[in-house]
């Protein structure tokens, strides 16, 4: 196939959908984890800070965060030990949320010691399925690009247009009728192209579209 005829890439982001905790014991060890879809480092040290308080006779309140801004690329990431051995926990913490492909969250792993020492290899194992189970439960959740765009139309046209939306995945977010039909709409990035060729197609290029932005959806 050659590159003209390829489809475009679908842009994904990847996040939480909101908050989860989860615990299991190891060794008579309780690990706690919690996760949260955060937008900034501000609100991650928001929430670690409210987990802190939380759990403050906790033996350890080790954390990781990873901030995107709302795309699909790594902006910021940090980690804390929280008095555990060096490499030990924060970051498998922070491997554990990239592994998964999620951005803006943040996950804080509650321990309380059991009196059984887990050596390194066993505590980079349960800080990593704490966090993992953490993720979990906070429903991790897959965005794509969407364009957004406005579509004004006559009434005649508009129910030609109506049998064709549904066909790519098109989501309303307002209607307005008056004189004409004038649809605040979002569709895919990689189907907008192909949808305003149909549209002009059907309509004999009668309808009128005007890109107005972009952002993150799922259908």
């Amino acid at each position: 196939m050659s590159q003209e005829n390829q489809a475009p890439t679908p842009v994904l982001y990847t996040t939480l959908e909101g908050m989860g905790r989860d615990e299991f014991e190891e060794k008579r060890s309780v690990f706690i984890g919690h996760a949260a879809h955060v937008e900034t480092e501000e609100e991650a040290m928001a929430f670690i800070k409210q987990k802190q308080k939380a759990y403050a006779d906790a033996t350890h309140n080790v954390w990781a965060y990873r901030i995107s801004g709302g795309t699909s690329t790594e902006q910021a990431a940090r980690y804390s030990d929280d008095g555990e051995p060096q490499g030990s926990s924060g970051l498998p913490t922070l491997e554990a949320i990239r592994k998964k492909g999620v951005f803006d969250c943040v996950v804080v792993t509650t321990r309380y010691f059991g009196g059984t020492l887990l050596g390194v290899g066993g505590l980079i194992r349960a800080y990593s399925h704490a966090a993992s189970i953490a993720l979990d439960a906070a429903h991790v959740i897959t965005y794509e690009k969407f364009t957004e765009f406005l579509l004004e139309t006559t009434y005649s046209d508009y129910q030609l247009i109506l049998q064709e939306l549904p066909k790519y995945g098109v989501l309303t977010d307002n209607s307005e009728f008056s004189d004409r039909v004038t649809l605040t709409l979002a569709v895919k990035c990689v189907h907008y192209a192909e949808l305003c060729r149909r549209l002009g197609e059907i309509t004999a290029g009668r309808c009128f579209l005007m890109e107005t932005g972009e952002r993150f959806d799922y259908r």
